[in-house]
């Protein structure tokens, strides 16, 4: 469980752009805590081989393939080269977060709970008020 997601000032603020901030954070954390799939396919063994200590490994479709699945994939941080991110307006982390946070408010629409889920609510919650006011 991560604590304090999109809180500042301990928590005496929250802030959406530092919540989609701290959700990517918590992405890539994830992705580290998966590890590292060390079988012959992931590693590539086979393209080793053929492709021998001098050759280019970021031409072949293995590294391509694995690359993509291996490596992470921030959806808000820019790792374009610097002119290519000056070109498209310098955008800053917080202006990327808040544009993804507008989005989500505009956009979400939560599947609706189950009945079981529902029932399963209510009864902690009047189980709850039973007990505060014992």
């Amino acid at each position: 469980m991560i604590y304090g997601a999109g809180m500042l000032e301990l928590g005496n603020t929250f802030s959406f752009e530092q919540f989609v901030i701290d959700d990517e954070i918590a992405r890539m954390t994830r992705k580290v805590l998966e590890g590292i799939n060390t079988d012959d396919e992931s590693l590539g063994v086979e393209v080793i081989n053929e492709v021998g200590p001098t050759g280019n490994f970021l031409m072949q479709e293995h590294t391509v393939k694995h690359m993509k699945k291996t490596q992470s994939q921030p959806k808000l941080l820019d790792r374009r080269m610097r002119q290519d991110w000056e070109n498209d307006g310098k955008k800053t982390l917080t202006e990327v977060a808040s544009e993804k946070a507008q989005e989500i408010l505009n956009n979400y629409n939560p599947k609706p709970l189950s009945s079981d889920v529902k029932d399963e609510l209510s009864s902690i919650i009047k189980k709850a008020k039973k007990e505060l006011n014992a």
